[in-house]
This record gives C-alpha cells, sequence and structure tokens, in this order.
C-alpha cells in the first residue's frame, strides 16, 4: 500500500500541470481560464530530456520528439521501445521506463507525429507511416533489434510494426490494444469533416474529465485529471485547429486500417495485458446501442487474440480499466518484467 501511494504521488507529479498553472490553487482554477498550452506542449514537463528527430513527410519537415532513458544499473545490452495511445503521450510512461531502467533496460519513448511534442501536420496518417519514422528513429540510435510495448491505439502501431519489421522485435507487448475487434464492422464511416468538427467541439473540461474517468475501473482523479487537463489546456492553444485536426485523421487511421485480420502473422513471442474492467471502443458514440452492446468486452477479446497470434499468451489485471500500467502498476510490472525476463 506505501509503495502504491508513494508511485500515485509521484504520477500525480510528473502529469500534474506545467509550472505557472501548478501555482494557481484548485479552486483558481475551477474559477478561472485554464492557463493556454501549445499544441506541442512545450511548456509542459516532461520526466526526462527531450529530443527531436527530424522528418521529412508528404513535403512538409516535421520534427518526431522523443526520450531516450538510459539504464539506471547495469545495462543488460537490450532496449525497449514504449508506443503511447490516442489520447496520451510519451509523459504517461514514467513509472513504466523507471522500472524498466531499473531492470537494465534502454528505453525510447517517442511521441508519434500528430502527438505530444511532434510535429502535428495535416497528411495522410497511417500505422505504417508511423512504424516506418519509429523504425527510422531507432536507427538513428543505433538500435537494430528491440522489445515493443503498445498501449491502446499504441498497440496497433505496435502490431504493425511488428508485422514490417518482424526480425527486430525481440518481444512485442500489447497493453489493452485498440484493433482487437474490427470497428467497421459495427460503427458506420464518418467523414473527415464530421470528426474534425466533432473534435474541434470537444472543449468542455467536465466532459473531458469525465472522458479520461472511464478509463479506469475506480475513480482515481489524481491520475485522471491531470490527464484531462493536457487536453483541456490544449483547447485553449490559438492552434488548437490543428491540434483538432491530426485527432480526427488519427481516428479516420484507426477505423479505416485494421490489424486484427493479421494476427495470425505475427512472429515474435506476444503477450496481451488487458484490464478486466475495460470496454473501450473508439468512435462507439456513431454505433447504435444494440452495435456498442456487442463491442469492447477486452478479456473475450485478448482470449481469441491470443488463440490466433502464434506464441502468445494474455493476463488479466483485476480492477483495472484501459490503462493498467497507471491504474495497477505493481500487477502490470510484474507480468511485464517477468515476460521480458523470459528472453534472457
Amino acid at each position: 500500500m506505501r509503495n502504491r501511494t508513494a508511485l500515485l504521488a509521484a504520477l500525480a507529479g510528473l502529469l500534474a500541470l506545467s509550472p505557472p498553472a501548478r501555482a494557481q490553487s484548485a479552486s483558481a482554477r475551477t474559477a478561472t481560464e485554464p492557463v493556454p498550452l501549445g499544441i506541442a506542449l512545450e511548456s509542459y514537463p516532461y520526466p526526462w530530456p527531450v529530443h527531436f528527430f527530424p522528418l521529412t513527410i508528404e513535403g512538409q519537415d516535421v520534427r518526431m520528439a522523443y526520450m531516450d532513458v538510459p539504464p539506471a544499473r547495469a545495462a543488460n545490452g537490450r532496449a525497449v521501445v514504449l508506443l503511447h495511445g490516442k489520447n496520451f503521450g510519451g509523459y504517461y510512461w514514467v513509472s513504466t521506463a523507471r522500472a524498466l531502467a531499473a531492470a537494465g533496460y534502454r528505453v525510447v519513448i517517442p511521441d508519434q507525429i500528430g502527438w505530444g511534442k511532434s510535429s502535428k501536420p495535416d497528411i495522410h496518417y497511417s500505422f505504417e507511416l508511423l512504424a516506418a519514422n519509429t523504425a527510422h528513429l531507432l536507427d538513428s540510435l543505433d538500435i537494430q533489434k528491440v522489445a515493443v510495448l503498445g498501449h491502446s491505439t499504441g498497440g496497433m502501431l505496435a502490431v504493425r510494426f511488428a508485422l514490417l519489421y518482424p526480425a527486430r522485435v525481440t518481444r512485442l507487448i500489447l497493453e489493452d490494444p485498440i484493433g482487437l475487434e474490427d470497428y467497421r464492422v459495427n460503427i458506420p464511416p464518418q467523414s473527415d469533416d464530421t470528426l474534425y468538427q466533432a473534435e474541434l467541439a470537444n472543449t468542455d473540461p467536465a466532459k473531458i474529465r469525465a472522458f479520461y474517468a472511464r478509463y479506469f475501473a475506480r475513480p482515481h482523479p489524481e491520475i485522471s485529471d491531470p490527464l484531462a487537463d493536457v487536453q483541456i489546456r490544449v483547447t485553449h492553444s490559438g492552434e488548437y485547429p490543428r491540434w483538432a485536426k491530426a485527432s480526427a485523421l488519427a481516428y479516420q487511421m484507426i477505423y479505416k486500417q485494421p490489424v486484427r485480420g493479421e494476427y495470425h502473422l505475427l512472429a515474435p513471442p506476444t503477450l496481451l495485458i488487458v484490464g478486466d474492467h475495460d470496454h473501450t471502443v473508439p468512435l462507439s458514440s456513431y454505433a447504435t446501442p444494440e452495435a456498442r452492446a456487442k463491442m469492447g468486452n477486452f478479456v473475450e477479446l485478448a482470449k481469441a487474440a491470443a488463440r490466433d497470434i502464434p506464441r502468445a499468451r494474455y493476463v488479466v489485471i483485476q480492477e483495472a480499466g484501459h490503462i493498467p500500467h497507471l491504474e495497477q502498476p505493481q500487477e502490470f510490472l510484474r507480468a511485464l518484467l517477468d515476460f521480458l525476463k523470459a528472453l534472457h
């Protein structure tokens, strides 16, 4: 209990608002407008130094932000790359990265193009593009083989990366991965403009906080509110329409580029970790209630996925929703580190 309390306190601090906003009391923040945050999260503190990797995409010069965390003890010569979900950035991996570094791993934590501190271009987003960007980043860091951990939408990206670069992936870990089902079956297609207008209008702080709170099996405002505050503050940026457009295009990527049908092609040993209370379905507001009721059972979906992946097993984390690495960190890290140690 003491370790969990300390971890939650550390997470809350690292996910807290940037220094000018932290100086305000909670009551003052509710009575005044939040401090705006630029869409590249320039003033938002990350737990380790942030570097930038230049890329050119569709004729646009962009920069991919990343953290490169060295081993905190004797290096074991292995690396892990952490791939964030759609509504997050590399900042929420702090407890996972610290545990991996303490076990001797080098940890690379990119913000994908379109997210976090990286550029937000108006481009055709694809998992193939994001996987290639990640491979180029690893090449620049002279990392050839890597264990890949993807959470949520990062799980879809992790699958695509493992399919494109099977010889580079030593282990594949999918934490509550989006894409365990094909959303096109139960959700009608939406236009880019429909999704963009919905994201552009998504500025109500109470609704944003409620959205993030639903990621957890039990109320954890000390974790969910700081996560929500990032998006709330970004909505006050003069560049928010660019953020909203990138977010809408990311939803189209999730919808139009399913990976579930290719799970049987995955070569590396694979671990699926899911929360027993997770029922996340992107774009579910566009589904009928009857269709929505059929979707998002992560425990059953993980079981089926593990049967289709040649070398896979799954772990169900009790009393956890969509983000076990924050809600039940000790259980999550135990499963992760045990799986990685089996490689040695």
